[in-house]
């Protein structure tokens, strides 16, 4: 028998066996400052591509008026308590009622966060003699959420539309002995890849199975499409979408999310969601700042097509000088390389101490050995500047790779 901090010492974790060696730098770093395309890490000024912040909202002077003025007309006490039992308000319904009409659904349903609330989603919406039908790279949220259900759930290999139709016959014949039903679990934009899921096809499966669609769209969300409603928007597909879910902690820069659907559902989840019939309402200074981030959303498509600038000349240039950036075809920028968690290491090192670029690395176990993702996510307040600069060091790191100089101990000065 152990006891239980004991086998916590023992056993720290995939990540958290690193956390003496990285803790304060590549986890857990501090970025400090007004949140823009250059900020503060460990005293000196850093061009970051590692925020979410697509559209350039989170430091607009009209979001920092209304987040200013939201916060001291309510506090962030108001509204206190469940949503379900005293946290509800018209500011809260009006927000709903704008994120429905901008994602063309009937209803919405306001998520305190987007993370719980994917995962308690899904627990409500399925039982045992269901079906799920999931994307072999969906996000943690919704792995989270199938770990929940305690039915059956089958997976298919990424985008694999050939796959997917296997799936489903599977699924067909189990829920025509159990009765239930299928729901079918995919991204409108992988947010690792930045490949988007491939809805289109998925919804065309609609005329041979009967399944329900959810889509999360975390990163699809004020990036996709014409109008900026997502991914369904951008394929021509939203109406085959039967559960729509979009975060406010991309596009919008916030905290929060909200799911869109039939009235009917949206009515089910409100009475059977467990995460919002007992955790505390959205405070009332994120609902007023929810609004004027939608208001300049729907408005404003200059800060869309910026974006879009952006994300096209780091994409093509990154392709152009010989990087390797897969399938991605949304503004999440991965540039493989292929080298060792050392070799990372030093060349995230390199990049942040001789460079002053500050981005996100992965590694495995999060993917296979031996390769190294450098995650770039571009926005609206970068420049074309900042673009050729880092398409410019990357290459000098690159070079630095494949002659092997990370695999030292000690990282060359740029």
């Amino acid at each position: 028998m152990k006891d239980l901090f004991e086998k916590l010492k023992e056993n720290r974790g995939p990540l958290g066996k690193y956390s003496k060696e990285a803790h304060g730098y590549f986890t857990f770093p501090k970025l400090e400052g007004d949140i823009s395309n250059k900020m503060i890490f460990r005293g000196k000024e850093r061009l970051v591509w590692s925020l979410n912040n697509y559209l350039g909202l989170a430091n607009h002077p009209e979001v920092r008026k209304a987040d200013s003025e939201g916060a001291t007309k309510f506090g962030f006490g108001l509204p206190m308590g469940a949503r379900m039992m005293s946290g509800n308000s018209n500011y809260h319904e009006q927000l709903e009622s704008e994120l429905s009409s901008f994602v063309s659904k009937e209803d919405t349903i306001l998520l305190n966060f987007g993370y719980q609330g994917m995962s308690s989603a899904i627990d409500a919406l399925v039982d045992r003699n269901d079906v799920i039908v999931y994307d072999s790279e969906s996000h943690a949220c919704i792995l989270d959420g199938l770990r929940l259900h305690i039915g059956k759930r089958f997976v298919y290999p990424h985008n694999n539309i050939e796959n997917l139709e296997k799936q489903l016959q599977r699924a067909t014949k189990l829920v025509e002995q159990t009765g239930g039903a299928i729901l079918v679990l995919t991204e409108g934009v992988f947010g690792m890849s930045g490949d988007q899921g491939k809805l289109k096809e998925i919804v065309e499966l609609k005329k041979k199975y009967t399944f329900r669609l959810f889509v999360d769209d975390a990163h699809g969300i004020g990036t996709m499409g014409k109008t900026g409603a997502g991914t369904g928007e951008e394929q021509g597909v939203q109406d085959g979408i039967d559960i729509y879910f979009g975060t406010f902690a991309k596009s919008f820069a916030l905290i929060g999310g909200f799911i869109s659907s039939d009235e009917q559902v949206i009515d089910y989840l409100r009475y059977n969601m467990r995460s919002q019939i007992f955790a505390k309402s959205v405070p009332m200074p994120l609902v007023i700042g929810a609004l004027k981030r939608l208001e300049l959303i729907r408005n404003h498509p200059e800060y869309r097509e910026k974006l879009w600038e952006i994300t096209n000349a780091l994409q093509s240039g990154l392709k152009e000088a010989g990087f390797e950036i897969g399938n991605t075809n949304s503004p999440v920028t991965p540039v493989y390389l292929n080298g060792t968690i050392p070799e990372a290491t030093n060349m995230v090192l390199d990049l942040r101490e001789n460079f002053d670029i500050f981005c996100s690395m992965v590694t495995y176990p999060v993917v296979p050995k031996g390769i190294i993702i450098l995650r770039l996510i571009p926005s609206a307040v970068h420049t074309l500047e900042n673009v050729k600069y880092t398409i410019e060091s990357f290459s000098k790191i690159y070079s630095k790779l494949k002659s092997g100089q990370y695999q030292s101990d000690k990282v060359v000065a740029g």
